[in-house]
């Protein structure tokens, strides 16, 4: 996994750097399509088929993405292709979209709960946070009913968890100590 971070990073960057500040939210949802059709186990083996011409994969990615690809955007997938990193694009697309959300001055948080979260809840949540890491932030919710109880946000290389499953484990941690 961390090797296909190494390779999606210039990719991003060079992108990143390519994109004019007016046409960053179209081109993150242009890049986010294309990064959602490349994780396709049949389009990934249909790149990797000898037969098929780059040409032909191209014209798949983009007719199952339906989006109108930006010039550079387009260009962008033809040398992905061409190099041979399909595989590599949809961190890519994760990580050029955090390089304009931080051009931007927005950051991702990753809430997991135990339970649906209301988007009530989730503002609720979301006003600490954003006092503490001085920045906007953007929520993404996923459920995990492992936690038990309470809420893990990651925002970042930063966790911090609230959980009831991690209460348990430091107190494990301590008896055990």
């Amino acid at each position: 996994m961390a090797e296909l971070a190494t390779i999606a990073r210039p990719y991003a960057e060079a992108l990143f750097k390519a994109t004019p500040q007016a046409e960053q939210s179209a081109w993150v949802a242009q890049v986010a399509a294309l990064g959602q059709v490349a994780r396709d186990a049949q389009v990934q083996g249909l790149a990797d088929n000898p037969r098929a011409t780059q040409d032909q994969v191209y014209g798949v990615i983009t007719e199952a993405a339906k989006v109108a690809l930006a010039p550079v955007v387009a260009n962008f997938l033809r040398t992905v292709l061409e190099n041979g990193r399909l595989a590599a694009l949809p961190l890519m697309a994760e990580q050029f979209q955090a390089l304009v959300q931080a051009r931007q001055g927005v950051s991702e948080a990753r809430i997991t709960s135990a339970f649906a979260v209301s988007d009530e809840q989730v503002a609720d949540i979301l006003v600490p946070l954003e006092k503490r890491f001085g920045r906007k932030l953007t929520a993404t919710v996923d459920i995990d009913p492992e936690l038990i109880g309470g809420v893990r946000v990651v925002v970042g290389d930063e966790v911090l968890d609230t959980s009831v499953k991690a209460r348990l484990e430091r107190m494990k941690s301590a008896l055990l100590a």
